[in-house]
């Protein structure tokens, strides 16, 4: 008989809604939110899109901001919350990736605004209350009520020109999320189920999609489990994985999504050594120990696999290394900064986690 543990559950606040043409859907949420002025959110190279959705939104749309850049740097932050309150906002929609999500956090936890996120890659993060912000060279990470979007729209015809390349990076994030959700502190049966089949959908539609970048069942199954991936992520704590992935962020500028799919084998790998039984779920969607499992899954989409390739030369190793351990955190298996560096080798060169 299954033993089952005492947990605590908070519960999905965030009102999620999931198909396809579904941003049709955007101004009904923000009316039933209560708002009257929308200022839409992008990066620049989603600027038309964003546009559109605004002149779709009417009257009810304040605008459009769309200078959302990787990372949250707070010089952008303060540009958007001066055009938020010039232009008489009272909400933000997020139209786009981890990057805009990030940018509509950061007004809403400064504003009370409420916010609507529609993902257009597989990030995850417009499901939880974390938010990651940079400024003077280092990101800082934080939870708060605030964060936490109030309603999600997962619209699959967003995801159909995702470039696969993208596809991939970002599906290989939103695993990793899913990943330290298995092995959290604050891990509870709810979220392992989510967890679980996250991992599994991402394990099915990422070769798919590479197989086939229009394929719409595909997109959808990867859609959904980005959409569990990040829900798991925001009803547990983050460990090693995320603090490594923020450092090399903040401090070195690497790329988010890609420095999530270079680093994941090597955490699991490092952690499925103290917890293999919890990591079981990633060998039983992939095939072999975690670790090695998650390189070869990565390898075989064409995901990037060496952190040298994104402008991260071998002595920043020893200045990341020394970032990483400097605040405590938990983990399930204890490191040293000695640890941290030869993972992080590994990871620059692309070397085959050990197990």
């Amino acid at each position: 008989m299954m033993r089952i543990e005492p947990f605590a559950f908070a519960g999905l606040p965030s009102r999620v809604i999931f198909g396809s043409g579904t941003v049709a859907q955007t101004g009904a949420e923000v009316a039933r939110l209560g708002r009257k002025r929308a200022l839409v959110l992008s990066t620049p190279n989603q600027k038309a899109d964003a546009e559109a959705l605004a002149s779709r939104l009417g009257e009810a749309a304040a605008g459009v901001f769309a200078e959302a850049a990787m990372h949250t740097p707070s010089k952008v932050t303060e540009r958007a919350v001066a055009a938020f309150e010039a232009r008489g906002a009272d909400c933000v929609v997020a139209l786009g990736g981890g990057s805009t999500t990030g940018l509509g956090k950061a007004i809403a936890t400064r504003t009370g605004a409420d916010q609507v996120v529609i993902p257009t890659t597989y990030a995850g993060s417009e499901m939880t209350d974390i938010l990651g912000e940079t400024a003077r060279g280092e990101k800082v990470t934080r939870r708060d009520p605030s964060i936490l979007p109030e309603t999600v729209i997962y619209d699959v015809d967003l995801t159909l020109t995702l470039p696969v390349a993208l596809a991939v990076s970002s599906g290989l994030n939103a695993m990793a999320h899913a990943a330290e959700a298995l092995y959290a502190r604050d891990r509870n049966p709810i979220i392992t189920l989510m967890a679980k089949d996250a991992i599994a959908a991402l394990a099915d539609a990422l070769p798919a999609i590479v197989r086939d970048s229009g394929d719409r069942t595909a997109r959808a199954a990867a859609l959904y489990g980005a959409w569990l991936c990040g829900a798991a992520l925001g009803g547990t704590s983050m460990s090693l994985h995320h603090k490594l992935c923020h450092t090399l962020g903040g401090s070195f500028g690497t790329p988010h999504a890609e420095t999530h799919a270079i680093l994941l084998p090597h955490t699991v790998g490092f952690n499925a050594v103290a917890m293999p039984e919890l990591l079981a779920p990633v060998s039983s969607a992939l095939g072999g120990t975690p670790g090695v499992a998650l390189f070869n899954f990565a390898s075989s989409l064409g995901a990037p696999t060496r952190l040298k390739d994104f402008g991260l030369n071998e002595a920043d190793l020893d200045r990341a290394a020394s970032i990483a351990v400097a605040n405590p955190y938990w983990n399930p298996r204890s490191f040293d900064q000695s640890s941290i560096r030869s993972l992080l080798a590994d990871a620059w060169e692309g070397r085959r986690p050990p197990c």
